[in-house]
């Protein structure tokens, strides 16, 4: 074996191929600083720029030597929560959907392509419309819920018939039952114009409107999520073999299976109740961070986690900047951003499973 071989940290278990100069662990560890510090930039950008320009300078005077002047206002109570809360919804959608494609070792997979974020929008749209409930920290069980159950339903109907669960089959069965939970939150709104008034921007997908107290009692499922994801990644290469293999491994293929669900269901939930259904954040990040790292989980799920803030960050950015002194809801940028990325896997002839 070659020396530079063997320098290459990646389990050979997992049998994946890589281009050269993958998988060594100290230049991807190197890589993964960089990108924390594109996010660092990515959130300076969200908190300076907006309707209003505000100088970096006064940025940072808002958080050292605030004087209740309107910028630094702006600052503190609307744009710092505002790009705190993107931050976790792109860290837990980013890495839902690296999980996810894992697990079911489909390309396309993805909280919002799969239906997973509108069943999750259907429980939060019921506990406000239909229940009264209003406090975050009891609607995103809910929200909980609507993931789980729906996350069920559409692995049921993908995997049935003699193909199995195939990813196109996934993903045509999760576009419909997303249409279909999302025409059941819509039919809710109607009967109620408070709500639906209240929830409009919501359904789109949007960080605005979300206070620092609506992030701390959320930031706690998130952070959850979070921990069981990236603590998989050694089992998930492991079960890239198939059961048999893992199993003769020693990987727990059941328990693997549960903390994933639970981790993607905490991840969807929480994101989805913070912010609302979002889409193809989960797709696309993932795909770009395999196509640098290789197909190695332990480095593919920390930098998903890192990578889809900046996506989530740069399309809020965008947003307010491209509709002056108005703004366009980041679920519709993140849609014009992932749209043209789900139609190039769609021509590909041939959808390779993972």
């Amino acid at each position: 074996m070659r020396p530079d071989a063997q320098a290459v940290d990646r389990p050979a278990e997992a049998g994946e191929e890589r281009a050269p100069g993958r998988g060594r662990p100290a230049a991807l560890a190197v890589g993964l600083v960089v990108a924390l510090g594109v996010l660092a930039l990515a959130a300076l950008a969200s908190v300076a720029l907006g309707a209003r320009a505000v100088p970096p300078a006064t940025v940072l005077d808002a958080f050292v030597a605030p004087d209740g002047s309107s910028d630094h206002t702006v600052v503190r109570e609307l744009r710092v929560p505002r790009t705190l809360l993107g931050i976790g919804v792109g860290a837990a959608l980013g890495l839902a959907g690296a999980l996810m494609q894992s697990l079911t070792r489909n390309p396309l997979a993805d909280p919002g392509l799969l239906g997973i974020n509108q069943g999750a929008a259907l429980g939060v749209t019921m506990a406000l419309g239909l229940l009264g409930v209003s406090d975050p920290a009891g609607y995103v069980w809910f929200a909980f819920g609507g993931a789980a159950l729906t996350s069920v339903v559409i692995f049921s109907l993908g995997s049935a018939g003699r193909s199995g669960a195939g990813p196109v089959r996934l993903a045509l069965a999760g576009i419909a039952v997303g249409m279909v939970l999302t025409a059941a939150s819509s039919a809710i709104l109607r009967m109620d114009t408070q709500t639906f008034d209240r929830m409009r921007f919501w359904l789109t997908g949007s960080l605005a409107g979300q206070d620092a107290n609506t992030l701390m009692r959320l930031a706690p499922f998130m952070a959850a999520g979070l921990a069981v994801g990236l603590l998989l990644g050694r089992p998930l290469n492991m079960l890239s073999l198939g059961d048999d293999a893992g199993r003769a491994l020693g990987v727990a293929v059941t328990r693997t299976r549960v903390l994933a669900a639970v981790a993607v269901t905490l991840l969807c939930g929480a994101a989805t109740a913070a912010a609302g259904p979002l889409w193809f954040v989960g797709l696309a990040v993932p795909h770009a961070v395999r196509a640098v790292v290789g197909q190695d989980q332990r480095w593919v799920l920390p930098y998903s986690a890192v990578v889809a803030p900046v996506l989530l960050l740069a399309a809020d950015v965008t947003g307010r900047l491209v509709a002056r002194p108005g703004e366009v809801q980041v679920g519709i940028m993140c849609a014009l951003l992932g749209a043209p990325v789900f139609i190039l896997m769609a021509r590909r002839r041939r959808i390779a499973a993972l």
